[in-house]
């Protein structure tokens, strides 16, 4: 398959606009600006113009953190014109650390040498010119060096390709041949849980919603969120909570054991009112109660049904009340026949005779 030849591109940024110290060469640069964006001599050419957003970022943030030498920013893009005159292109500076802000890329650690940060401070040397490549929709796919120029247009810059494509993309691969783009777009896409079809603006999109939730609507200008030890505590929480989570089968709702506690003593109230009358009844059937008796015994009953249970378990039974005196039959005279039943048995238990008693108490 033939090696595709990327575009290549540079850009120009006014140093005096970078708001270095004075009497001192800046050691923090800003290379690209976010969005898009094009030169002042009108490219790009075969696009509407250069893109760069914070995807397109983290890829060329991810290769400065790979890189074992640092990207050196050299005079005049000699870099480039060395393949054709064969001239050496000294440094004027380097910088290995990239920083994604809101307003565009940043190198934030640049050592300049002695001769070239004299050079920027009595501005013999005004501006930066960062090359990258591109793809064919203006995408920032690459970041191959920067110049110190005063050239701002840089109108040679299409004639220098094939020099600094023979030099440089080998070191540089092209988006087609570096998958790098792409697997992050993947693992985006899976992280985020987007369709296929996603765009680098949908996982961008969303990223942002994902950056307000954790940082409370504060965005990147608050602290950074290390999203690994936050799910890891997540998922700690939720098994601590699956561990402790109460088990249906095991246990009931409040309202459920009130309305069980609710018929259980209805019940027992039912159960404790059939015993006291079966208690009353046969204590009065066999003479251990007197009919007089028979309300406080079913209150005491009801009451304490243990106290109930212990008098009538010492009560003695009365013969004479469990049949009346004249077996069914009515009174010999009308003088016994004046004597209720209670009366006849409190007679009989006594020794009294109901005829004496009947006369007493007519007197």
């Amino acid at each position: 398959m033939a090696r595709k030849t990327p575009l290549i591109a540079a850009l120009t940024v006014d140093l005096s606009l970078l708001g270095n110290a004075e009497g001192e060469a800046p050691r923090v640069i800003k290379l690209l600006p976010a969005g898009e964006f094009r030169a002042r001599d009108g490219r790009p050419a075969e696009c509407s113009a250069w893109r760069l957003d914070e995807v397109a970022a983290a890829v060329l943030i991810a290769e400065a953190n790979r890189r074992e030498t640092p990207y050196v920013i050299d005079y005049e893009h000699q870099t480039l014109h060395a393949a054709i005159n064969g001239k050496p292109a000294p440094a004027s500076g380097w910088f290995h650390t990239l920083e994604w802000r809101d307003d565009g890329l940043y190198a934030t650690d640049v050592e300049w040498t002695a001769s070239a940060a004299a050079m920027i401070v009595s501005k013999e040397y005004r501006y930066l010119s960062p090359v990258f490549t591109y793809d064919k929709n203006g995408r920032i796919a690459v970041l191959m060096h920067v110049a110190l120029t005063n050239n701002p247009a840089l109108d040679e810059l299409p004639e220098l390709q094939v020099a600094a494509l023979s030099r440089l993309v080998s070191l540089n691969p092209s988006p087609e041949e570096d998958p790098t783009m792409d697997e992050l777009i993947e693992q985006l896409r899976w992280l985020l849980n987007l369709p296929v079809g996603a765009t680098a603006d949908d996982i961008k999109a969303q990223l942002q919603k994902l950056v307000d939730q954790l940082s409370d609507g504060q965005g990147t200008a608050a602290a950074s969120v290390d999203l690994v030890a936050l799910v890891s505590t997540q998922q700690q929480r939720i098994a601590a909570l699956t561990a402790n989570q109460v088990d249906p089968a095991r246990f009931v709702s409040v309202d459920t054991m009130r309305d069980l506690q609710g018929q259980v003593a209805a019940l027992t109230s039912q159960l404790q009112g059939r015993e006291v009358d079966e208690l009353v009844t046969a204590a009065l059937s066999d003479g251990r109660l007197l009919a007089a008796q028979e309300a406080w015994a079913r209150g005491l009953g009801t009451s304490n049904l243990d106290a109930l249970k212990g008098y009538l378990a010492t009560a003695p039974k009365i013969a004479a009340l469990t049949s009346t005196q004249t077996q069914g039959n009515p009174p010999a005279d009308d003088t016994v026949a004046g004597l209720d039943a209670d009366t006849l048995a409190v007679c009989s238990m006594f020794g009294n005779d109901p005829k004496v008693v009947a006369a007493a108490m007519k007197e």
